[in-house]
């Protein structure tokens, strides 16, 4: 997805009306004249509200189809195919301007995403614990793969692992059901417990709790 992007920006393309560079959008999913795809996940729009097609186009759909609205240049990335677009108003596809920065950040998530995956194998052997707090911290990465990296959270039996689990809110009830269940155990393998006042961790068999002096439950 990026690359392409990337490749397309590169192409500026003209507007042949008004002569300014159009802008790389994200298509709509419904194509506007006849229901279909448009065959790209992008379009290059022209966003220029001086361009004389646009500023035409208002008087003409009035006249024409008793309708308000305009047009707007389009062309197809990686091809020669343009149309004249219908658009209801000025605000008509600017919030589908392609984000550069936004999808770099989401390839570079992507990528280390599946470094943390290619070393889930071996991080139990390794002692490493960075991979599953990647799967397990990103909201992005599949259920199956956190659910994975849950599962091996009791065996690397690291302490460092619960401060930022507890302190995400995990979106599906039952991945945060099995975070739960193995911080329980690994608490337990290192005779601990939290505080249910203050959630700091405690010896298990602490009656007075360290960090805030509260009196514990049995």
């Amino acid at each position: 997805m990026l690359e392409d992007v990337l490749r397309y920006l590169e192409e500026h393309r003209i507007c042949p009306h008004c002569k300014k560079e159009l802008t790389l959008c994200n298509a709509p999913s419904i194509h506007v004249g006849d229901g279909l795809g448009w065959g790209s996940e992008y379009l290059f729009i022209c966003l220029n509200n001086e361009c004389p097609m646009y500023v035409k186009g208002w008087d003409f759909i009035a006249q024409q189809y008793a309708h308000v609205g305009s047009y707007r240049y389009m062309e197809i990335p990686g091809s020669k195919e343009s149309y004249s677009m219908m658009v209801g108003g000025a605000g008509a596809f600017t919030g589908n301007v392609v984000d550069v920065e936004a999808l770099r950040q989401q390839d570079q998530r992507y990528q280390e995403r599946q470094k943390a995956l290619a070393r889930l194998d071996s991080c139990v052997a390794e002692k490493d614990l960075a991979p599953v707090l990647t799967l397990l911290l990103d909201e992005g990465a599949s259920v199956k793969d956190r659910k994975r990296a849950a599962s091996l959270l009791t065996e690397l039996n690291d302490l460092s692992c619960v401060e930022p689990l507890r302190n995400h809110g995990f979106r599906d009830d039952s991945l945060q059901h099995e975070v739960n269940l193995a911080l329980r155990a690994v608490l337990a393998q290192n005779y601990l417990r939290e505080c249910p006042y203050c959630a700091e961790l405690i010896k298990t068999r602490a009656k007075v709790c360290k960090h805030c002096n509260h009196e514990l439950p049995a």
